[in-house]
């Protein structure tokens, strides 16, 4: 089963992109996370551009939400809210509508911040950015506080707490996206 991650940040050093990765060391065995790293090439979402030749890089990320059985999303807090360029990449994803690559895609979403909250605003806009766009977020948030404090020098989560609590989000989204996966 393959599970596209998605980190909405485009920092080289990203909290959220280690998140993601120590997630492809935890997933459950026939469980592969690809992580996504085409963000930073989307252009800005124009429906003007939106046709049956939309822009190379809007054709990759459309089949490769397409080709996974299930999306992971990360993603840092930008004032109070979810980054531009990850709602920029729902916004191609979500078209066309209502038959687009996100429709009924179980999706399960984390959020770390070195802020105290986990970008916990951001998880709630993220969540309601892709009911809205057809996908169906499976369950809760994964709040990460204080990104700094989290991770050794390798990009390792230090606590084993949060390491059992990222690996049962990733057992979930795989046990949501099974059913689909197996029908396939």
């Amino acid at each position: 089963m393959k599970v596209l991650a998605v980190s909405g940040s485009l920092r080289a050093d990203s909290y959220n992109t280690k998140l993601l990765r120590e997630a492809a060391e935890l997933a459950p065995a026939g469980v592969e996370l690809e992580l996504y790293d085409g963000l930073a090439s989307l252009p800005p979402y124009d429906a003007g551009h939106d046709t049956d030749t939309a822009p190379a890089a809007v054709d990759d990320l459309r089949s490769r939400i397409a080709a996974a059985e299930a999306l992971l999303i990360a993603t840092p807090e930008y004032n109070g809210s979810l980054p531009g360029q990850l709602k920029n990449a729902i916004d191609w994803a979500s078209r066309p509508f209502p038959g687009n690559s996100l429709r009924n895609k179980p999706v399960a979403i984390a959020g770390v911040s070195p802020g105290l909250y986990g970008a916990m605003w951001a998880q709630t806009d993220l969540r309601r950015v892709l009911g809205v766009a057809g996908a169906r977020v499976v369950g809760e948030e994964l709040p990460v506080p204080r990104a700094a404090e989290q991770f050794d020098d390798e990009g390792r989560l230090v606590d084993p707490d949060l390491r059992a609590r990222l690996a049962e989000h990733v057992e979930l989204l795989a046990a949501e996206a099974r059913p689909a996966a197996a029908a396939a």
